[in-house]
């Protein structure tokens, strides 16, 4: 159930709650002045209640991923092998695909985290069968829309420390698979760190890369070139031969990989 969901359920209770509290007191009172002042005050009772309601959820919601390990995902050695870092892209495939793309994405986008459950898994096959290469280009757009801020550019540093360790897939599908809620807390440090440790990373170089923000000046930097470039669509943006392509059509990536 998302954020909204629960939300909007929340009010729903409190809302019935409060008309059932208001149908009794009008049941009770007789009519006239008291009833009046009697109904007056339960609703002002029950507006309270919804939001000291709203205020508590928002509060333990902007703590779900507190202290929660980040689920790794498998890793497959054949992707990973592939995987090269040039600056802050990273390039997955051979150099000879019949199709490239470049994929502009932000760890805390939903849209992003859409594409990667929705074609993650087709692209990664075809990129294993030698017909697709991607350069993946993470971008700290919403760097400022998590609680507290940061975690886009946290979390993008975080995957290019594990490319420089062989583990860039697993990392990106590991974090996309237990996205965080636009707007609420993302993962910290110590649990990005934890989560490479859990793929296999043992080096204090990672560690290091991590806690340093050792990419995060790059990041900025490769941020603004991009948001100039009018082919750019915000994330995510899908570039093939520098021209912008639709992944919202269903048949986007088996025509792409036909037609090279």
């Amino acid at each position: 159930m998302g954020g909204a969901e629960r939300s909007a359920r929340k009010r729903r209770q409190n809302q019935s709650a409060g008309a059932r509290a208001v149908a009794q007191a009008r049941g009770r009172s007789g009519g006239g002045g008291n009833r009046t002042v009697v109904v007056t005050v339960i609703a002002v009772v029950v507006i309270a209640a919804v939001v000291i309601g709203g205020v508590i959820w928002s509060k333990s919601s902007s703590k779900d991923t507190e202290g929660q390990a980040i689920a790794a995902q498998p890793a497959n050695p054949a992707l990973d092998s592939a995987n090269e870092r040039n600056g802050v892209v990273v390039v997955s495939g051979k150099a000879d695909a019949k199709a490239k793309i470049d994929i502009y994405a932000d760890f805390l986008c939903p849209y992003c985290g859409q594409l990667q459950k929705t074609y993650g898994t087709q692209m990664e096959q075809q990129i294993e069968a030698g017909n697709l290469q991607i350069s993946y280009h993470m971008i700290p757009l919403l760097a400022s829309r998590s609680d507290p801020p940061g975690y886009s550019l946290d979390a993008a540093n975080a995957a290019l420390c594990a490319a420089d360790e062989g583990k860039f897939t697993a990392f990106h599908d590991s974090l996309f698979a237990q996205q965080p809620e636009e707007g609420q807390r993302g993962y910290d440090k110590s649990q990005l760190i934890k989560l490479g440790q859990d793929l296999g990373i043992t080096s204090t170089q990672f560690s290091n890369c991590v806690n340093g923000s050792t990419y995060d000046a790059q990041l900025n930097q490769a941020l603004q070139t991009i948001s100039a470039d009018p082919n750019f669509q915000g994330t995510p943006t899908i570039l093939h031969n520098g021209q912008s392509l639709n992944w919202q059509d269903p048949n986007w990536l088996t025509t792409l990989v036909g037609q090279g």
